[in-house]
């Protein structure tokens, strides 16, 4: 890849779209590494305490995509990364020659490849890169970071993915990391609800749930929802991290692509029929381990 542009701090500006739950710990972290950051979301303010420990904000997506040398986005869905990248006033519209732009939001690896192959037309260098780990490891800057794309430009990228994330790893070309992503999202949900059914048997046992759970975490069934989610499950703990309204978007775009795939994924479609069951009783804009709710209340 002739003419690539590697990035120093000293000459070179991050364009950051989306100050949500994750992109706000993002950006802090981005800033608290001297890096210069130019931010954009649909509403000012949410974005004030931002502006406040240094960054700059941009009036307009074509504004911050001018002014910048790097665009990372952390939107919402398939179909706000399609009218960020490719609208009228939208980043690829507005992108100058030799920019990277890394799509860190969970989307379809169709739309990442789309994205990567107008880059580079416009002379530019794209990578999807969607993340692991929620707001706790957004504001740590431990999140996982999944990445598909050129090897050269993942390369260039990964002084700035490295104040992101702790574990990053490139998973292949355009639309691979999205596709990995998808893998985690589909295992991640189906433990979730295992992690529930089994604290629910554990209670129904009549034995001390909490000492089960610390007992079997231990062992074979262990995982990251079993030793991080399982103690908040029994204390009714269901704030957000990630929200389930993020999670049923994320599985729907991995039961679609699985559709394209020709594969059958049966855990997928119970996982998702059940935070669906959730979103319907008004849990939408709580953390995903709101699930617990559906067994406590007898829901299933």
């Amino acid at each position: 890849m002739k003419g690539m542009i590697f990035i120093t701090k000293e000459s070179k500006v991050i364009g950051f779209i989306g100050t949500g739950v994750m992109g706000k710990g993002m950006i802090t972290n981005l800033i608290h590494a001297n890096y210069t950051v130019n931010i954009y979301t649909r509403t000012k303010e949410k974005a004030s305490s931002l502006v406040q420990i240094g960054a700059h904000w941009k009036d307009s997506i074509a504004e911050l995509t001018k002014s910048s040398d790097v665009v990372i986005t952390m939107i919402g869905t398939p179909a706000d990364v399609e009218d960020v990248y490719f609208g009228e006033e939208g980043i690829l519209k507005n992108a100058n020659e030799g920019m990277f732009f890394i799509d860190m939001t969970t989307s379809k690896p169709s739309l990442a490849k789309k994205i990567t192959e107008e880059a580079l037309r416009k002379k530019g260098y794209a990578l999807d890169a969607p993340v692991s780990g929620g707001e706790t490891g957004a504001n740590n800057g431990m999140l996982t970071i999944m990445v598909g794309g050129n090897e050269e430009a993942y390369n260039t990228m990964l002084p700035i993915l490295s104040v992101l994330g702790e574990k990053i790893v490139l998973m292949g070309q355009a639309g691979s990391g999205q596709y990995a992503k998808m893998c985690n999202q589909i295992a991640m949900a189906a433990n979730m609800i295992g992690v529930c059914e089994s604290i629910t048997c554990a209670k129904k046992s009549g034995m001390d749930t909490r000492h089960i759970i610390d007992t079997i975490s231990t062992g074979s069934s262990s995982s990251w929802v079993m030793n991080n989610l399982a103690h908040q499950m029994m204390d009714g703990d269901y704030k957000p991290g990630f929200y389930v309204k993020h999670l049923i978007k994320d599985l729907t775009i991995a039961q679609e692509t699985a559709k394209e795939l020709d594969i059958s994924t049966p855990s997928l479609d119970v996982s998702l029929s059940l935070f669906k069951q959730l979103a319907d009783i008004g849990e939408e804009n709580n953390g995903t381990r709101a699930i617990m709710k559906l067994y406590e209340e007898s829901l299933i």
